[in-house]
Protein backbone atom coordinates (compact mmCIF):
# COMPACT_ATOMS: atom_id res chain seq x y z
CA UNK A 1 0.00 0.00 0.00
CA UNK A 2 1.40 3.29 -0.67
CA UNK A 3 0.31 4.83 2.91
CA UNK A 4 -0.36 3.01 6.04
CA UNK A 5 -4.24 2.78 6.20
CA UNK A 6 -4.44 2.10 9.96
CA UNK A 7 -2.96 4.70 12.54
CA UNK A 8 -2.89 3.07 15.77
CA UNK A 9 -3.73 6.30 18.98
CA UNK A 10 -2.41 6.20 22.34
CA UNK A 11 -5.18 8.09 24.33
CA UNK A 12 -4.95 8.83 27.68
CA UNK A 13 -8.17 9.87 30.54
CA UNK A 14 -7.87 13.77 29.35
CA UNK A 15 -9.18 12.69 25.90
CA UNK A 16 -8.43 14.94 23.02
CA UNK A 17 -7.00 17.51 25.20
CA UNK A 18 -4.03 15.73 25.15
CA UNK A 19 -3.72 14.42 21.59
CA UNK A 20 -0.80 15.47 19.60
CA UNK A 21 -1.80 17.36 16.00
CA UNK A 22 -0.99 14.35 14.50
CA UNK A 23 -3.18 12.25 16.50
CA UNK A 24 -6.27 15.08 16.09
CA UNK A 25 -5.67 14.79 12.07
CA UNK A 26 -5.58 10.93 12.03
CA UNK A 27 -8.97 11.29 13.60
CA UNK A 28 -10.02 13.56 11.85
CA UNK A 29 -9.31 11.64 8.34
CA UNK A 30 -10.53 8.28 9.38
CA UNK A 31 -13.98 6.63 8.08
CA UNK A 32 -13.45 4.28 10.68
CA UNK A 33 -12.28 4.74 14.84
CA UNK A 34 -12.35 1.65 16.69
CA UNK A 35 -11.84 1.04 20.44
CA UNK A 36 -13.61 0.17 23.66
CA UNK A 37 -16.56 2.12 25.07
CA UNK A 38 -14.58 3.97 27.58
CA UNK A 39 -12.11 5.41 25.13
CA UNK A 40 -14.42 6.28 22.42
CA UNK A 41 -16.08 8.33 25.26
CA UNK A 42 -13.77 10.07 25.71
CA UNK A 43 -13.57 11.26 22.61
CA UNK A 44 -17.59 13.31 21.84
CA UNK A 45 -16.67 14.96 18.55
CA UNK A 46 -15.42 12.07 16.26
CA UNK A 47 -17.29 12.46 12.94
CA UNK A 48 -15.96 9.33 11.64
CA UNK A 49 -17.92 5.75 12.39
CA UNK A 50 -17.38 4.34 15.60
CA UNK A 51 -17.38 1.12 16.00
CA UNK A 52 -16.57 -0.41 19.96
CA UNK A 53 -13.84 -2.97 20.27
CA UNK A 54 -15.83 -6.15 21.98
CA UNK A 55 -14.40 -8.22 24.49
CA UNK A 56 -12.60 -10.88 24.35
CA UNK A 57 -9.70 -8.80 22.65
CA UNK A 58 -8.99 -10.95 19.98
CA UNK A 59 -12.92 -11.32 18.40
CA UNK A 60 -12.29 -7.33 17.34
CA UNK A 61 -9.01 -8.25 15.07
CA UNK A 62 -11.88 -9.16 12.08
CA UNK A 63 -13.77 -6.10 12.74
CA UNK A 64 -10.74 -4.34 12.26
CA UNK A 65 -9.24 -5.75 9.09
CA UNK A 66 -12.91 -5.46 7.51
CA UNK A 67 -11.43 -2.04 7.37
CA UNK A 68 -8.32 -2.79 5.55
CA UNK A 69 -7.18 -0.19 2.71
CA UNK A 70 -9.70 2.65 4.26
CA UNK A 71 -8.47 5.21 6.28
CA UNK A 72 -8.90 4.10 10.18
CA UNK A 73 -7.62 4.49 13.82
CA UNK A 74 -7.17 2.15 16.09
CA UNK A 75 -7.93 3.26 19.83
CA UNK A 76 -5.37 2.15 22.67
CA UNK A 77 -4.41 3.16 26.39
CA UNK A 78 -1.51 5.02 26.69
CA UNK A 79 1.33 3.54 25.11
CA UNK A 80 -0.45 1.10 23.39
CA UNK A 81 3.38 -1.21 22.88
CA UNK A 82 3.81 -1.18 26.14
CA UNK A 83 1.39 -4.25 28.25
CA UNK A 84 -1.14 -2.65 25.57
CA UNK A 85 -2.75 -3.59 22.33
CA UNK A 86 -0.39 -2.61 20.00
CA UNK A 87 1.58 -5.93 19.70
CA UNK A 88 -1.37 -7.35 19.29
CA UNK A 89 -2.83 -4.81 16.36
CA UNK A 90 0.21 -5.10 14.51
CA UNK A 91 1.21 -9.08 14.27
CA UNK A 92 -1.85 -9.27 12.53
CA UNK A 93 -0.45 -6.76 9.99
CA UNK A 94 2.21 -5.43 7.45
CA UNK A 95 4.74 -2.93 8.70
CA UNK A 96 3.51 -0.87 5.83
CA UNK A 97 -0.01 -1.19 7.26
CA UNK A 98 0.01 0.75 10.24
CA UNK A 99 1.61 3.86 11.84
CA UNK A 100 1.35 4.21 16.06
CA UNK A 101 1.08 7.61 17.75
CA UNK A 102 1.74 6.79 20.99
CA UNK A 103 1.07 8.86 24.63
CA UNK A 104 2.08 8.68 28.00
CA UNK A 105 2.15 5.62 29.37
CA UNK A 106 0.08 4.86 32.58
CA UNK A 107 3.33 3.63 34.48
CA UNK A 108 5.13 6.98 33.39
CA UNK A 109 2.08 8.90 34.73
CA UNK A 110 2.58 6.91 38.28
CA UNK A 111 5.93 7.19 38.19
CA UNK A 112 5.77 10.78 38.06
CA UNK A 113 2.65 11.57 40.29
CA UNK A 114 4.80 9.39 43.10
CA UNK A 115 8.22 10.17 42.37
CA UNK A 116 10.00 6.96 41.38
CA UNK A 117 12.58 6.64 38.87
CA UNK A 118 11.02 4.62 36.16
CA UNK A 119 13.96 2.76 35.41
CA UNK A 120 14.75 1.34 39.03
CA UNK A 121 10.69 -0.02 38.82
CA UNK A 122 9.33 -3.10 38.20
CA UNK A 123 6.60 -2.50 35.39
CA UNK A 124 3.88 -5.28 35.39
CA UNK A 125 0.75 -5.58 33.31
CA UNK A 126 -2.03 -7.19 35.44
CA UNK A 127 -5.06 -6.19 33.63
CA UNK A 128 -5.14 -9.66 31.81
CA UNK A 129 -2.84 -11.71 33.79
CA UNK A 130 -3.08 -13.77 37.40
CA UNK A 131 -1.93 -11.60 40.10
CA UNK A 132 0.81 -14.54 41.08
CA UNK A 133 3.06 -12.65 38.20
CA UNK A 134 3.40 -10.57 41.19
CA UNK A 135 5.61 -13.09 43.36
CA UNK A 136 9.30 -13.46 41.72
CA UNK A 137 9.18 -9.46 41.92
CA UNK A 138 8.01 -9.14 45.73
CA UNK A 139 10.88 -8.54 48.12
CA UNK A 140 11.95 -5.66 50.70
CA UNK A 141 13.15 -2.57 49.07
CA UNK A 142 11.60 -3.25 45.79
CA UNK A 143 9.07 -1.01 43.79
CA UNK A 144 6.34 -2.25 41.44
CA UNK A 145 3.77 -0.98 39.22
CA UNK A 146 1.08 -2.92 37.90
CA UNK A 147 -1.98 -2.59 35.68
CA UNK A 148 -4.93 -3.84 37.55
CA UNK A 149 -8.14 -5.76 35.36
CA UNK A 150 -10.21 -3.22 37.05
CA UNK A 151 -11.89 -1.80 40.43
CA UNK A 152 -12.40 -4.94 41.89
CA UNK A 153 -9.08 -6.28 41.27
CA UNK A 154 -7.52 -3.88 44.08
CA UNK A 155 -9.04 -5.47 47.24
CA UNK A 156 -7.85 -9.27 45.56
CA UNK A 157 -4.69 -7.44 45.53
CA UNK A 158 -4.30 -6.44 49.30
CA UNK A 159 -5.63 -10.32 49.68
CA UNK A 160 -2.88 -11.70 47.73
CA UNK A 161 -0.42 -10.24 49.17
CA UNK A 162 -1.72 -10.30 52.56
CA UNK A 163 -1.74 -14.04 51.98
CA UNK A 164 2.05 -13.97 51.58
CA UNK A 165 2.49 -12.47 55.13
CA UNK A 166 2.71 -9.68 53.61
CA UNK A 167 -0.03 -7.29 54.83
CA UNK A 168 1.98 -4.54 55.86
CA UNK A 169 2.59 -3.52 52.03
CA UNK A 170 2.27 -0.43 50.81
CA UNK A 171 -0.07 -0.09 48.08
CA UNK A 172 -0.79 3.21 46.19
CA UNK A 173 -3.90 2.94 43.86
CA UNK A 174 -3.41 5.27 41.24
CA UNK A 175 -6.92 5.87 39.51
CA UNK A 176 -7.76 7.45 36.25
CA UNK A 177 -4.34 9.19 36.13
CA UNK A 178 -3.97 12.01 33.08
CA UNK A 179 -7.55 13.24 33.64
CA UNK A 180 -9.89 14.81 35.55
CA UNK A 181 -10.90 12.37 37.66
CA UNK A 182 -7.06 11.43 38.49
CA UNK A 183 -6.91 9.85 41.99
CA UNK A 184 -4.38 8.32 44.72
CA UNK A 185 -5.13 6.61 47.31
CA UNK A 186 -2.78 4.66 49.75
CA UNK A 187 -3.08 2.17 52.21
CA UNK A 188 -1.98 -0.83 53.97
CA UNK A 189 -2.59 -4.36 51.71
CA UNK A 190 -4.37 -5.88 54.85
CA UNK A 191 -6.29 -2.51 54.41
CA UNK A 192 -7.32 -2.33 50.80
CA UNK A 193 -11.11 -1.32 50.52
CA UNK A 194 -13.50 0.77 49.28
CA UNK A 195 -14.65 2.43 45.86
CA UNK A 196 -11.94 2.54 43.29
CA UNK A 197 -12.24 4.69 39.64
CA UNK A 198 -11.13 2.25 36.67
CA UNK A 199 -8.60 2.17 35.13
CA UNK A 200 -6.58 1.24 37.72
CA UNK A 201 -2.59 1.17 38.60
CA UNK A 202 -0.88 -0.49 41.65
CA UNK A 203 2.25 1.20 43.42
CA UNK A 204 3.46 -1.97 45.99
CA UNK A 205 6.23 -1.36 48.23
CA UNK A 206 6.17 -4.92 49.54
CA UNK A 207 7.29 -5.55 53.23
CA UNK A 208 6.98 -8.96 55.00
CA UNK A 209 7.00 -11.18 52.21
CA UNK A 210 10.08 -13.40 52.12
CA UNK A 211 11.69 -13.01 48.91
CA UNK A 212 12.43 -15.77 46.53
CA UNK A 213 16.43 -16.25 46.26
CA UNK A 214 17.86 -15.19 42.49
CA UNK A 215 20.19 -18.01 42.04
CA UNK A 216 19.16 -21.97 41.42
CA UNK A 217 19.10 -24.36 44.39
CA UNK A 218 15.91 -22.56 45.55
CA UNK A 219 14.07 -24.48 48.64
CA UNK A 220 12.79 -27.94 48.37
CA UNK A 221 9.45 -26.46 50.53
CA UNK A 222 9.41 -23.66 47.84
CA UNK A 223 7.86 -26.51 45.23
CA UNK A 224 4.71 -28.99 46.22
CA UNK A 225 5.98 -32.28 45.59
CA UNK A 226 5.65 -36.52 46.61
CA UNK A 227 9.15 -36.73 46.91
CA UNK A 228 9.88 -36.85 43.09
CA UNK A 229 12.14 -34.17 43.18
CA UNK A 230 15.53 -32.93 42.21
CA UNK A 231 16.94 -31.81 45.65
CA UNK A 232 18.28 -28.55 45.96
CA UNK A 233 22.07 -29.04 45.48
CA UNK A 234 21.42 -31.39 42.66
CA UNK A 235 18.90 -28.59 41.04
CA UNK A 236 21.67 -26.06 41.44
CA UNK A 237 24.60 -28.45 39.77
CA UNK A 238 21.80 -29.36 37.16
CA UNK A 239 20.94 -25.22 35.90
CA UNK A 240 24.39 -24.40 35.97
CA UNK A 241 24.89 -27.52 33.60
CA UNK A 242 21.90 -26.55 31.23
CA UNK A 243 22.94 -23.23 31.05
CA UNK A 244 19.88 -21.03 30.30
CA UNK A 245 20.30 -18.14 27.84
CA UNK A 246 17.86 -15.44 26.77
CA UNK A 247 15.10 -16.82 24.41
CA UNK A 248 15.65 -20.84 24.92
CA UNK A 249 13.03 -23.14 25.71
CA UNK A 250 13.83 -25.94 27.44
CA UNK A 251 12.14 -29.81 27.57
CA UNK A 252 11.95 -30.94 31.07
CA UNK A 253 11.19 -34.69 30.83
CA UNK A 254 9.36 -36.60 33.28
CA UNK A 255 8.36 -33.23 35.36
CA UNK A 256 7.88 -34.55 38.76
CA UNK A 257 7.12 -31.48 41.14
CA UNK A 258 8.37 -29.36 38.05
CA UNK A 259 11.22 -27.88 40.25
CA UNK A 260 13.86 -27.84 37.12
CA UNK A 261 11.76 -26.20 34.11
CA UNK A 262 10.31 -23.45 37.00
CA UNK A 263 13.85 -22.46 38.25
CA UNK A 264 14.54 -22.52 34.30
CA UNK A 265 11.99 -19.79 33.90
CA UNK A 266 12.88 -17.98 37.11
CA UNK A 267 16.11 -17.55 35.74
CA UNK A 268 15.19 -14.77 33.16
CA UNK A 269 11.89 -13.34 31.69
CA UNK A 270 12.37 -14.79 27.78
CA UNK A 271 12.90 -17.89 28.83
CA UNK A 272 10.06 -20.73 27.93
CA UNK A 273 9.89 -24.52 29.38
CA UNK A 274 7.80 -27.40 28.50
CA UNK A 275 7.06 -29.92 30.85
CA UNK A 276 6.55 -33.87 30.26
CA UNK A 277 4.92 -35.78 32.94
CA UNK A 278 3.62 -39.21 32.57
CA UNK A 279 1.32 -39.63 35.94
CA UNK A 280 -2.01 -37.31 35.71
CA UNK A 281 -1.55 -36.26 39.64
CA UNK A 282 2.20 -34.53 39.06
CA UNK A 283 1.32 -33.52 36.00
CA UNK A 284 -1.59 -31.14 38.13
CA UNK A 285 0.99 -30.78 40.59
CA UNK A 286 3.57 -28.97 38.47
CA UNK A 287 0.41 -26.48 37.03
CA UNK A 288 -0.18 -25.97 40.58
CA UNK A 289 3.22 -25.13 41.23
CA UNK A 290 4.01 -23.25 38.20
CA UNK A 291 0.60 -21.00 38.67
CA UNK A 292 1.04 -20.57 42.71
CA UNK A 293 5.24 -18.34 41.39
CA UNK A 294 3.12 -17.01 38.58
CA UNK A 295 5.06 -18.76 35.75
CA UNK A 296 3.82 -19.43 32.70
CA UNK A 297 4.93 -23.56 32.26
CA UNK A 298 2.89 -25.63 29.46
CA UNK A 299 2.66 -28.77 31.19
CA UNK A 300 2.16 -31.94 29.17
CA UNK A 301 0.64 -35.18 30.70
CA UNK A 302 1.95 -37.77 28.70
CA UNK A 303 5.48 -40.12 28.24
CA UNK A 304 8.36 -39.20 25.93
CA UNK A 305 9.19 -39.25 23.46
CA UNK A 306 5.69 -39.78 22.36
CA UNK A 307 4.18 -36.20 23.93
CA UNK A 308 6.73 -34.03 22.79
CA UNK A 309 5.38 -31.66 20.92
CA UNK A 310 5.82 -27.57 20.20
CA UNK A 311 8.72 -25.54 19.36
CA UNK A 312 11.71 -27.33 19.13
CA UNK A 313 14.32 -27.42 22.66
CA UNK A 314 17.73 -25.39 23.04
CA UNK A 315 17.92 -27.61 25.97
CA UNK A 316 16.64 -30.75 27.75
CA UNK A 317 16.58 -32.21 30.71
CA UNK A 318 15.86 -35.76 31.85
CA UNK A 319 15.59 -36.01 35.34
CA UNK A 320 15.46 -40.11 35.67
CA UNK A 321 14.77 -42.52 33.41
CA UNK A 322 16.27 -42.27 30.11
CA UNK A 323 16.56 -44.91 28.23
CA UNK A 324 17.94 -45.81 24.41
CA UNK A 325 14.94 -44.96 22.41
CA UNK A 326 14.25 -41.81 24.30
CA UNK A 327 18.11 -40.75 23.67
CA UNK A 328 17.46 -41.58 19.96
CA UNK A 329 14.35 -39.94 19.35
CA UNK A 330 16.11 -36.67 21.19
CA UNK A 331 19.31 -37.25 18.96
CA UNK A 332 16.82 -36.98 15.99
CA UNK A 333 13.88 -34.25 17.07
CA UNK A 334 16.62 -31.74 18.76
CA UNK A 335 19.69 -32.10 16.97
CA UNK A 336 22.41 -29.47 18.22
CA UNK A 337 20.40 -29.08 21.73
CA UNK A 338 22.07 -29.20 25.25
CA UNK A 339 21.44 -32.41 27.29
CA UNK A 340 21.12 -32.99 30.74
CA UNK A 341 20.67 -35.98 32.11
CA UNK A 342 21.08 -37.30 35.82
CA UNK A 343 21.18 -40.52 36.83
CA UNK A 344 20.62 -42.65 40.04
CA UNK A 345 20.03 -46.51 38.84
CA UNK A 346 22.29 -48.89 37.77
CA UNK A 347 20.71 -49.03 34.35
CA UNK A 348 20.77 -45.45 33.41
CA UNK A 349 24.04 -44.93 34.44
CA UNK A 350 24.98 -47.99 31.83
CA UNK A 351 23.57 -46.65 29.20
CA UNK A 352 25.34 -42.99 29.64
CA UNK A 353 28.32 -44.87 30.49
CA UNK A 354 28.44 -46.70 26.74
CA UNK A 355 26.52 -43.49 24.86
CA UNK A 356 29.18 -40.57 26.46
CA UNK A 357 32.43 -41.68 24.08
CA UNK A 358 30.40 -41.80 21.21
CA UNK A 359 27.81 -38.76 21.64
CA UNK A 360 31.08 -36.72 24.06
CA UNK A 361 30.18 -34.70 26.80
CA UNK A 362 31.20 -34.27 30.27
CA UNK A 363 30.48 -36.80 33.56
CA UNK A 364 30.09 -35.76 37.05
CA UNK A 365 29.17 -38.13 40.06
CA UNK A 366 27.54 -36.24 42.66
CA UNK A 367 27.23 -37.67 46.48
CA UNK A 368 25.33 -35.52 49.25
CA UNK A 369 25.36 -36.15 53.09
CA UNK A 370 23.33 -34.81 54.93
CA UNK A 371 22.66 -34.75 59.13
CA UNK A 372 20.20 -37.51 60.74
CA UNK A 373 19.46 -38.55 64.06
CA UNK A 374 21.34 -41.45 65.38
CA UNK A 375 19.67 -41.94 68.98
CA UNK A 376 20.78 -38.73 70.73
CA UNK A 377 23.34 -37.49 68.81
CA UNK A 378 23.59 -37.00 65.24
CA UNK A 379 25.77 -38.69 61.80
CA UNK A 380 25.95 -38.12 58.45
CA UNK A 381 23.47 -40.08 56.22
CA UNK A 382 24.23 -40.37 52.10
CA UNK A 383 21.92 -39.99 49.62
CA UNK A 384 22.26 -42.01 46.35
CA UNK A 385 25.01 -40.78 44.34
CA UNK A 386 24.03 -38.82 41.15
CA UNK A 387 25.52 -39.34 38.05
CA UNK A 388 24.87 -36.44 35.78
CA UNK A 389 25.57 -36.37 31.56
CA UNK A 390 26.38 -33.10 30.19
CA UNK A 391 26.67 -33.10 26.23
CA UNK A 392 25.19 -31.29 22.87
CA UNK A 393 22.85 -33.49 20.80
Amino acid sequence: MEFPWLTIVGLGEDGAAGLIPAARAALDAAETVIGPPRHLSLLPGLTGRQVEWPAPFADGLPLLLAQRGRPTVALASGDPFWFGAGRIIAGALSPDEWTALPGPSVFSLAAARLGWPLERTACLGLHAAPLSRLRRHLAPGVRILATLRDAAAVEELGAYLTGLGGGASIVHVCQALGGPRARLATARADALAGDHAAPVTAAIEPRGIAALALSPGRPDALFDNDGQITKSPIRALTLAALAPRAGEHLWDIGGGSGAVALEWLLSGPSLTATSIERRADRATRIRANADALGLELTVIHGAAPEALTGPPPDAIFVGGGLTAPLLDALSARAPGARLVANAVTLETESLILARQPVLGGSLLRVATESPAPVGAFRAWSPARPVLQWSTTL
